[in-house]
C-alpha cells in the first residue's frame, strides 16, 4: 500500500520540488541514523508527507545542509531534519514491516518474508519507543486480516480498520491538535486502503485472493462508484487538513492532497482503457 502519497511534480514550483526532495532525503537520513542501512531500504515517499505535515503543524527548528550519500555519490543534495522527521522514519519502517508480512502471506514474496525477518530487530526497538502504538497497529491489521479471510465485502467495515492504522500513524503526541490529525489520517487511511483494491482488482480476482471492492467490481457501475468513493475519501481529508493552521510548505501539502494522490489513479485508467481497446 505504498506509493500514492506523491506530488504532482508539473503543478510544483521548481523551489517547492526542491523542498520537497530535501525533505525526502532528509527522511532518508534519519532512517539511516536511527535503522541503518537496512532502515534506508524501506523509504518511501509516502512518509515524506507526514514529516512535511507535522513540521508544518508543530513547526519545530529544522536543521537543513547539503550532502552526498550512497545512492547519489557524486552530487550533493540538500536535507531537512527535525524530530518529526525521525519520528516519520520509525512509522516507515514499522509499516513496511507489516507490508513485508502482508506480501509473504497473499503471495509467498520470498523478498518480504526476508526483509520482514531483517527488521524485526528495528521493530522490537520502535515497540520500546511506541509500546502502545505498535501493539495497537498490530491488533488492528489481525483484525483485518480475520475480515479478509472471512471475504467479509463490507468496504466501510474493511477500509476502516486501515484508516484506524493510519489515523494511529497520524497522531505523534496528544494534544489540542489530535482529533484532527486522528481524523484526517483516517480518511486518507480508507483512501490508500481502496485505491489499492482498486489498482489490484483484476489481478486479486484472477489470483483467487481477496479483494474488497469484488462484489462492485461486478456492476456495470464499477468505474463510476469507485471513483465517488475515492472522492469522498480524499474530500473528507482535504476538508480536515484545512482547519489546521498551517503555514510552512502548505502550498506542497495541497498539491499532494489535490493532485498528487490522484496520480497513480491516471496512471490505471489509462492503462484499464488500453487493455479495454486491445481485448
Amino acid at each position: 500500500m505504498f506509493g500514492y502519497i506523491v506530488v504532482h511534480q508539473a503543478e510544483l514550483k521548481v523551489r517547492e520540488y526542491e523542498t520537497y526532495r530535501s525533505s525526502y532525503c532528509g527522511l532518508c537520513r534519519s532512517l539511516k541514523k536511527r535503522h541503518g542501512r537496512i532502515g534506508q531500504m524501506t523509504l518511501s515517499f509516502d512518509m515524506t508527507f507526514i514529516a512535511l505535515l507535522l513540521s508544518g503543524l508543530y513547526e519545530p527548528h529544522t536543521v537543513t545542509g547539503c550532502g552526498r550519500c550512497l545512492a547519489h555519490p557524486w552530487q550533493k543534495h540538500h536535507y531537512r531534519e527535525n524530530p518529526y522527521y525521525d519520528y516519520a522514519a520509525d512509522m516507515n519502517v514499522l509499516l513496511t514491516y507489516y507490508k513485508c508480512l502482508d506480501d509473504w502471506k497473499d503471495d509467498r514474496r520470498i523478498r518480504g518474508l526476508i526483509l520482514a525477518k531483517v527488521l524485526q530487530g528495528k521493530m522490537r526497538k520502535i515497540h520500546k519507543m511506541y509500546p502502545e502504538k505498535t501493539e495497537k497497529v498490530r491488533c488492528l491489521l489481525q483484525e483485518l486480516g480475520e475480515l479478509e479471510n472471512k471475504n467479509i465485502y463490507d468496504i466501510d467495515k474493511t477500509a476502516g480498520f486501515f484508516g484506524e492504522i493510519m489515523a494511529e500513524l497520524f497522531v505523534c503526541r496528544s494534544d489540542e491538535w489530535e482529533r484532527k490529525l486522528r481524523r484526517m489520517g483516517f480518511f486518507f487511511g480508507k483512501f490508500i486502503y481502496l485505491m489499492d483494491a482498486y489498482e489490484d482488482i483484476e489481478d486479486d480476482l484472477k489470483q483467487g485472493r481477496y479483494n474488497p471492492l469484488a462484489e462492485l467490481y461486478k456492476k456495470d457501475s464499477f468505474e463510476r462508484e469507485s471513483q465517488e468513493i475515492l472522492k469522498m475519501m480524499m474530500a473528507e481529508t482535504s476538508r480536515t487538513f484545512e482547519q489546521l493552521p498551517i503555514l510552512e510548505d502548505v502550498e506542497i501539502l495541497r498539491n499532494i492532497l489535490y493532485a498528487g494522490v490522484w496520480t497513480r489513479y491516471g496512471q490505471i485508467r489509462c492503462r484499464r482503457k488500453e487493455t479495454e481497446k486491445e481485448s
